[in-house]
Order: C-alpha cells, then sequence, then structure tokens
C-alpha cells in the first residue's frame, strides 16, 4: 500500500445510539409461537421458479414448502456470510490489522460489527431450527452458497499476500449492497412474524453496517498503491457478481418438493433465469455499491471500467 497517502480525516459514526438500538442489544430472540394460517414463510415474488408453468400449478402444499426452502437457503447464506466472511473482517479491522490507517472511533466501531454479525448469523440459525420442528421438513439444499465457492476461487489465482485484501473488498462489497430481501419482507404482513421480524432486526443494523463499510472503502481506496487499486478494481465486478448471482445450484435443490425429473428442474432453471434477466437485476441491486465506487474514482481506469462493462454491471 503506498505511503503517504493517508485516509480522509473524516468518519460519521452510526452507532452512537448502538447499546440502545442494535439487536443483539435492546430486540428479543424471535420465537416461532406456532404457524400461522394465511402466512407464507417467504414473499412469491422473490422466489422467481414459482411463476414457471411447470411449478405454478402444482398444489399449495407444494409451493408452501418451496417458500420454505428458500427461506432456509436465505438463512444458511446469511449465517455463511456473516460467520465465515464479515466476521473474521471486522476483526481484523477491529485489531489494527487490515493493512490500513483508520479514525479510532472506526476501529471501535467495527467490534460492535463483529458483536452484530455473529448475532446475525446465530438468530438465522436459531429460526432455521425452529422452522424444522415446527414444519418437520429438513433443507433440501446442502453446501456452501455460490459466493463463498465463488471467491475461493477467485482468491485461488491471485498472490497469497494479496488475498486479505479480497477478503477485505468482498465485504465491502457485500455490505453495501441494497438487499430487496432486507428492505421488502419486514414490511410484508404476508409473511410469518418470526420471519419478518427476524429480518427487519438484520435490516436495521445493516443500514449502519452500510454505512460504515462505505466510508470504510473511503478511507481504504486511496491507500492502495496504484497496482494494487488497479487489480481489486477488476476484481469488484467479480464480487458484485458473485455476490448477486442467483445460486442455481441451491435452486435447483430447493425444487425437490416440485418433484420433478432433472431435465424438468434444468429446463426451469434456465427458462427462469435468462442472461439478460440476471443482468438486468444485478445492475439494479448494486446501483447504490456502483455509485460508491464511481465517486471513489475506481472506474477512471479504463481497465477497471472494461471489467465492469464485460461483467454486465454497466452498460
Amino acid at each position: 500500500m503506498s505511503a503517504g497517502s493517508g485516509p480522509k480525516d473524516q468518519y460519521r459514526s452510526s452507532f452512537s445510539s448502538w447499546d440502545g438500538r442494535s439487536s443483539v442489544r435492546a430486540k428479543p430472540r424471535r420465537i416461532l409461537e406456532e404457524l400461522e394460517n394465511g402466512k407464507v414463510f417467504f414473499p412469491p415474488e422473490l422466489v422467481p421458479v414459482l411463476y414457471h408453468p411447470l411449478v405454478r400449478d402444482q398444489e399449495q402444499e407444494v409451493i408452501n414448502s418451496l417458500l420454505l426452502q428458500r427461506l432456509h437457503i436465505y438463512l444458511d447464506f446469511t449465517a455463511d456470510l456473516e460467520q465465515l466472511l464479515v466476521a473474521p473482517v471486522t476483526q481484523l479491522i477491529s485489531r489494527r490489522r487490515s493493512g490500513f490507517e483508520l479514525p479510532a472511533v472506526m476501529l471501535r466501531d467495527s467490534y460492535k460489527i463483529c458483536t452484530d454479525e455473529a448475532w446475525h448469523a446465530q438468530f438465522s440459525d436459531d429460526l432455521q431450527s425452529q422452522l424444522i420442528s415446527a414444519t418437520r421438513e429438513l433443507p433440501t439444499t446442502s453446501g456452501e452458497p455460490y459466493f463463498l465457492s465463488r471467491l475461493r476461487t477467485l482468491k485461488a489465482g491471485l498472490d497469497p499476500a494479496l488475498r486479505p485484501l479480497a477478503d477485505l473488498f468482498f465485504t465491502v462489497v457485500s455490505e453495501t449492497l441494497i438487499s430487496s430481501i432486507l428492505s421488502g419482507i419486514p414490511k410484508d404482513q404476508r409473511v410469518c412474524t418470526a420471519v419478518r421480524e427476524t429480518i427487519a432486526d438484520h435490516a436495521e443494523d445493516e443500514g449502519r453496517h452500510h454505512a460504515f463499510f462505505a466510508q470504510f472503502f473511503e478511507h481504504a481506496w486511496p491507500q492502495l498503491t496504484s497496482c494494487e487499486r488497479d487489480l481489486i478494481g477488476t476484481l469488484l465486478p467479480e464480487f458484485v457478481v458473485a455476490f448477486l448471482r442467483p445460486d442455481l445450484a441451491a435452486t435447483s435443490g430447493m425444487l425437490g418438493p416440485a418433484r420433478l425429473d432433472p431435465d424438468s428442474v434444468m429446463g426451469v432453471i434456465e427458462e427462469t433465469y435468462p442472461v439478460a434477466r440476471i443482468q438486468a437485476d444485478m445492475r439494479a441491486a448494486a446501483a447504490s455499491t456502483l455509485r460508491l465506487f464511481d465517486r471513489n474514482g475506481v472506474l477512471e481506469s479504463n481497465r477497471v471500467a472494461d471489467s465492469f462493462f464485460r461483467s454486465g454491471l454497466l452498460v
């Protein structure tokens, strides 16, 4: 990292009321007390495969199971992201081992994020356990989510000394994207109360995390050398795509309750997720993060800008 290119002095903390507002401090454990008649486990509009002709005409019991499976995928994704990626990164930041010069108050805030993320992983696992007990249905998918396997592949092509930077900037991407799940489900009265409340707790915390990591990027990016900015810049669109691309393997596994043969499952996936739709959805979800990159001069490099165009995130 370049010497003499220190961070901006300004840091606006979003954690002044953390003790009284964070879910780990102020919110109760969310209990799935009963399965509520007429309630769904997940909004159908966020599960595009439900609208494929081979799926939409299934019995309501099957549709309910598919929505439950989609919720399991989301909860697994959340626990893996928070526990295996974001928490280790914020631990390094808090202990001054990120490699970047940061304001002291920012380091203290990163401790709070460590605490938040451990709780998010825990309450996601807890809700999953309650769902299994209440429905007597196990998750039909297993294994790591797509973003983890893709990140591992990308890191394998890097010099080992640069791999921690990949984790840091992937975390920035994951924490600054705007999730339709976090923004929409808490207000959706169709969804089971415990699910809505759990995701609402998560969403409130993540608003603070978003502000933190946007400012972390503003502090860290100028401290990289030009070579590091060029390398990480070309990886940023890969990180966005890895995080936002539909996990097609998990979705295929989710379709188990529909009892479709393998060729039919493949057809449902291919027809539901054409490349143009995937790219348009990713551009919409990434708008806030792309603006962050643009404000900080990331796209001034032709090589970096080309990588964003090739990914479909810019048109």
